[in-house]
């Protein structure tokens, strides 16, 4: 079964996607001659990643927040966003949209390249093009409501991007968008519409779901995931070239062939392949299909997908007046042709291909221009064809959105259409002049004696062979001279003796005589055989087109025959046609013009006449009245009276025939009746008959002069209505551009208000931030304006100066301050003269300290408009100065007994033979001190022993250890060693480190070399019996130098718990570092501090931890340095942020520590954040 990647129950399946060879703009691959000649397509892949056009109007701002929430912000994708938005405000979409995704979100400069994973917005008041990849702003040409953005990018997306180019069409009223999908969907690119039911406006969605050319159908949410997986499977290349696949190819696409065929009817085998297998591979994307006869099988098992895949191969891609300068040659030609027509008489068109009928509508109106500008009237015949019903059964309304203002001038909008309904509908005198029917041009016979046969961008779609056969057929069908119009991208190949070239541009010809014999036979299309049940009955519209050939033919036979005068009525007993000389039986009707041939009857005429006429049209068959008398010019005379239906097996079924023959005698014919002759007695029956017959007469005639007088009054009233009607549509179509205008203000409005609701929304939030600061902070804010008048306060502030809610507004030099020695209003009025900020120190009446800073108010557009003045208590913070500045001498004096200690502790260490070493519970070593030559110390760290030497005395070691840790006791032990330069024994001592819990967290080893010792022990037992005596005393002496020793030993070691368990206890924190800022002391009080151990100390970055603001960082490190250059020692209130987030206050002192030419510099922190609070 072919690769689905979870798409088959996609709500793109009720799209409905169409697609129309007949009638479309030919995209890069299908543009070529009219022979098959392939061109070169232009060159599109200098954008590597697709561009995405959005449009929305009303409503349209929730849409995209929720696209973009669901949008990774990595898809490789650009979109460029295009809404409707008011011309005369500021837009800030791109901020609102930018709170809702990580891509970057940017309003549209002129010229900017698109860029992958970035939004681009349009600005307001501008029209966006691209070309390229680069976006270009235009000003809108109309005013407001006469605008079409969305249609305008859409259109110039799918030229730039052809079959990459993507489009969205979110929430919004009007049909903005439509035309700009079909642009799209004509370059075979893709199409995603949003649900109605979930659009806030269904406007838009409504009118591009309508042209049933959207792939996907989906909900907002849903749209980011079908729309990743169609550009991911679009991208991944899987459906391999036309030419590499060549023979997978001849053999699938027949059998999709037949399976279009069996289910639709219609076969696409003579179209060109690569026409086909386009539209194919588009549908592949769409269902993440890799394999074209994966796609055959899941086509033969889906019904569905043969419909869709019909509707895809006639994608009717068509506007109004496409090529404007194509209409203005063919209408210069037109009026050409016009110049020796007869007047009334009937020219006639073929639009073959017509899809929903714009090109139709177009020539149509075109025509109407054409007789109006030479003053002439013809009876215009336009046959519209179309392979598909349903599209045809659309064009036959003349109802199209409001979006084919860009595509027809004001001019026509007004004379040629009627706004009805968010629509527009073709003037009635206009669609009149049209007849809409299905045909399929490779089956079905042509229309004949044309004048003009309109084919545009047909023949690019079909091979060479359907070209040479259809071409023929077009040159049958039309008149000498007539006109042929082809698509620019076609022409007639090798027929050029059938046609003349007139405009090479734009593929108009002329219809010259063939004087070629090498063209074959005409094959016309044969028509389906009657006695076939299963074929569809010749519908009402083509009926229609044989109506009034077979009219032209009727006409044609009674101009070249030597036929009695006669005249040819229709069902309505109206004349239609008249032959010969028939003012001697017929005659105009007094008053009011009527064309019935009953009113135009002369007397003794009329009730014969109507009699024969209902015989006729009742009973189908011939009526003769012979013998009538007919009055004329004061005399009579008397005639034969036929009345015949005419074609009688044609579709002109009700149309009769009524010939008048004049006779010298006479006669009767009739049964029953017996010949009259001149001047013979009637009997007294028959007189009163007559007198009755003809009491009868007159009273009938007096009714239908009453009825005629009637009906009249009926007209003139009619008349009057329609005028009413016409004076009402006049006022109704000036309402509908009033509501255009009020609908376009109305979504301009909408999106504002949304924009302007999540500002007022943000604003809300940060006014209610900005009141639970003032309430909460314990630092007194006053806000003055320029006029140094209050604007707001903090609580905190009627402290200093008793404020209250009805201050505000007041200047600041009407109140009284607590305030010591200071003028608020004098210090005020500097700060805004100078601009500088101002720092000082006051106190108040009642012994209160404060740090006063007056700094100018600024606005977010660095605007001056006040000053903001600010009181921090420091009271405490003075007392506890005070305090620090008496413990200062204590703690000078502490500290140089400290950095005494601490020298002479690291001169007895650095001479010591002493190995000393910290090691975790996995006994790995965590800091060595002093280890053995054959070790460098940095690569003994996070090792064990036995990972480094395997030996017996590592073994004892690693067990020494894990005594160690396991019982939490003391341990002791001589361990040799063998290492360079021999053996060496060492005398181990191992006590465990504990945390603050007392649970064991590693263990601290202390090593002494007793090698020598040991030697020495040895040497001396050998010589003990030759120098006893003086063993005894060298004995001593060592004995005594060993004691010495170890009390030196255990004095030093004494000597540095002692100090570093002074360090840890000290309440402040203790730091000692070197000049490179390496830390040598840093005590368990700076780590409860800072939160941030001694190694994390040392990183390159802890100053930017401690200090996040450089200002303020560059300021302690300068601060640093001067206190290591010994200019100046720090003592200062610091503000730190700590590990976890926690913001901490401290004082800071520090002493220079030199000896020799090494500075150290020692530090003491004091956290007095709690006594600030």
């Amino acid at each position: 079964m072919a690769k689905k990647k979870s798409s088959q129950n996609r709500k793109e399946q009720k799209s409905e996607p169409r697609e129309r060879p007949q009638d479309i703009s030919p995209s890069e691959e299908d543009t070529a001659s009219a022979q098959g000649e392939e061109t070169d397509a232009p060159i599109r892949d200098s954008i590597s990643f697709p561009i995405v056009g959005m449009g929305a109007s009303a409503g349209g701002l929730e849409a995209f927040e929720i696209f973009f929430r669901h949008m990774p912000s990595d898809s490789g994708m650009a979109f460029v966003l295009v809404a409707h938005l008011d011309p005369t405000h500021v837009s800030i979409l791109p901020e609102l949209i930018q709170k809702h995704t990580k891509m970057s979100v940017l309003a549209v400069e002129d010229g900017v390249q698109v860029r992958p994973n970035t939004v681009h917005v349009i600005p307001p008041q501008k029209e966006l093009n691209i070309l390229n990849g680069v976006l270009y702003l235009l000003d809108q040409p109309q005013p407001r409501g006469a605008n079409l953005p969305i249609d305008t990018f859409f259109r110039s997306l799918a030229q730039d991007q052809g079959n990459n180019a993507i489009c969205i069409i979110l929430s919004g009223t009007g049909s903005d968008g439509t035309l700009g999908l079909k642009a799209i969907k004509g370059e075979l690119g893709m199409a995603m519409v949003q649900e109605e039911e979930t659009a806030k406006y269904d406007g838009m969605p409504r009118n591009a779901i309508a042209t049933r050319l959207a792939d996907y159908i989906l909900p907002v949410d849903k749209m980011p995931e079908e729309l990743i997986k169609y550009v991911d499977h679009k991208a991944s290349n899987v459906i391999a070239e036309i030419p590499v696949v060549e023979k997978e190819l001849t053999n699938v696409l027949p059998k999709i062939f037949l399976l279009l065929r069996t289910q639709t009817g219609h076969d696409f085998s003579q179209y060109k392949r690569n026409t086909i297998y386009r539209r194919v591979e588009r549908r592949m994307h769409v269902h993440q299909i890799d394999d074209i006869s994966h796609y055959a099988r899941y086509l033969r098992e889906s019904k569905g997908e043969v419909e869709i895949l019909f509707k895809e191969l006639l994608i009717g891609v068509t506007n109004f007046f496409r090529d404007p300068q194509a209409f203005e040659m063919l209408k210069d030609l037109i009026l050409s042709l016009f110049e020796d027509k007869p007047d009334e008489y009937t020219f006639r068109v073929w639009v073959p291909g017509c899809s929903t009928g714009e090109e139709a509508f177009s020539i149509a109106m075109l025509l109407q221009e054409c007789m109006e500008e030479r003053q002439r009237h013809f009876s215009i015949q336009i046959f519209a064809t179309d392979l598909d019903e349903e599209t045809i059964a659309m064009a036959r309304l003349g109802r199209f959105p409001t979006s084919i203002a860009a595509d027809v001038t004001p001019e026509r909008l007004q004379r040629f259409f009627t706004s009805v309904e968010e629509a527009y509908e073709v003037k009635k005198s206009i669609r009149d002049m049209l007849v809409f029917a299905p045909q399929d041009l490779i089956k079905d016979p042509p229309f004949t004696k044309l004048d003009l046969l309109c084919c545009r961008n047909l023949l690019i779609y079909l091979n060479p062979e359907l070209q040479q056969k259809i071409l023929p057929i077009f040159h049958y069908s039309l008149k000498p001279d007539a006109i042929l119009f082809l698509g620019s991208s076609e022409s007639v190949g090798s027929t050029t003796d059938l046609f003349r070239l007139v405009d090479k541009k734009w593929k108009i010809y002329v219809r010259q005589p063939s004087s070629s014999v090498a063209h074959p036979i005409l094959s016309f299309p044969t028509p389906p055989d009657s006695e076939q049940e299963d074929q569809p009955e010749i519908s009402e519209t083509l009926r229609r087109a044989e109506e009034l050939s077979a009219f032209q033919m009727v006409e044609t036979i009674l101009q070249q025959t030597q036929a009695p005068p006669c005249a040819i009525i229709d069902a309505a007993s109206n004349l239609v046609y008249t032959h010969g000389r028939t003012g001697r039986y017929l005659e105009p009707v007094v008053g009011r013009v009527s064309v019935n041939i009953l009113d135009m009857a002369r007397p003794g005429l009329k009730a014969e006449l109507a009699a024969a006429i209902r015989q006729a049209a009742t009973h189908r068959q011939e009526v003769i009245h012979k013998g009538l008398r007919v009055e004329e010019n004061g005399g009579h005379l008397f005639l034969d009276l036929t009345v015949k239906p005419i074609l009688e097996q044609s579709s002109l079924h009700g149309f009769l025939m009524v010939v008048f023959e004049e006779t010298a005698i006479p006669t009767r014919e009739e049964p029953g009746e017996p010949e009259l002759v001149e001047g013979e007695q009637k009997s007294s029956d028959v007189d009163r008959l007559e007198r009755e017959l003809q009491y009868t007469r007159e009273n009938l005639q007096t009714s239908i002069e009453e009825l005629e007088t009637s009906n009249e009054e009926l007209k003139s009233t009619n008349e009057e209505l329609q005028s009413t009607n016409e004076e009402l549509q006049s006022t109704n179509e000036e309402l509908e551009t009033s509501k255009e205008e009020l609908q376009s203000l109305n979504e301009e409005s909408v999106t504002v208000n949304a924009e302007l609701q999540s500002r007022i929304e943000e604003l809300s939030a940060t006014n209610d931030d900005i009141k639970n600061l003032f309430d909460s902070t314990a630092i007194a804010t006053l806000f003055l304006d320029m006029e140094l008048q209050i604007r707001r306060f903090t609580p905190q502030m009627k402290d200093i100066i008793p404020l209250s809610d009805i201050d505000i507004g007041r200047p600041i030099q009407h109140l009284a301050s607590n305030l010591l020695n200071g003028d608020l209003s004098e210090y005020a009025a500097e700060t805004l003269r100078t601009l500088e900020r101002a720092d000082l120190e006051r106190s108040t009446r009642d012994g209160q300290r404060y740090r006063m800073q007056i700094l100018p108010y600024r606005t977010a557009t660095n605007v001056i408009d006040g000053v903001v003045i600010t009181f921090v208590d420091i009271t405490e913070q003075k007392k506890i100065e005070e305090s620090l500045r008496e413990s200062e001498d204590e703690h000078r004096v502490l500290a140089e007994k400290l950095q005494k200690s601490e020298e002479r502790f690291q001169i007895v260490l650095s001479n010591s033979p002493l190995i000393i070493a910290h090691i975790d519970r996995d006994l790995r070593y965590t800091w060595i001190y002093n280890p053995h030559p054959d070790f460098d110390p940095a690569s003994l760290l996070g090792k064990r022993d036995d990972e480094l030497v395997v030996d017996e005395g590592t073994q004892q070691l690693v067990q020494l250890k894990q005594q160690v840790i396991e019982t939490g006791a003391r341990v002791q032990a001589e361990i040799t060693f063998s290492l360079s330069g021999g053996g060496r024994t060492y005398e181990v001592v191992a006590e465990p480190l504990k945390d603050a819990a007392g649970a064991v967290i590693g263990a601290t080893t202390v090593a002494f070399d007793i090698t020598q010792r040991n030697r020495m022990e040895i040497e001396l037992q050998e010589m003990h019996d030759a120098l006893e005596q003086r063993m005894g005393e060298v004995t001593f002496e060592l004995e005594q130098e060993t004691v010495d020793r170890q009390q030196a030993e255990s004095g030093l070691v004494q000597q540095r718990e002692f100090l570093e368990q002074v360090v840890e206890a000290a309440t402040e924190g203790i730091t000692v570092s070197d000049e490179e800022g390496h830390y040598i002391l840093y005590n368990r009080r700076m780590f409860e501090i800072t939160g941030y151990t001694r190694e994390e100390a040392e990183r390159a970055d802890f100053p930017t931890l401690l200090y996040p603001d450089p200002i303020y960082r560059e300021k302690a490190a300068a601060a640093i340095a001067g206190a290591l250059s010994g200019e100046d020692a720090i003592n200062q209130q610091w503000e730190m942020a700590c590990k976890g987030g926690r913001q901490r206050t401290v004082l800071i002192s520090t002493r220079l520590i030199e000896h020799g030419k090494k500075k150290w510099l020692l530090g003491m922190v004091r956290d007095i954040t709690d006594l600030r609070s």
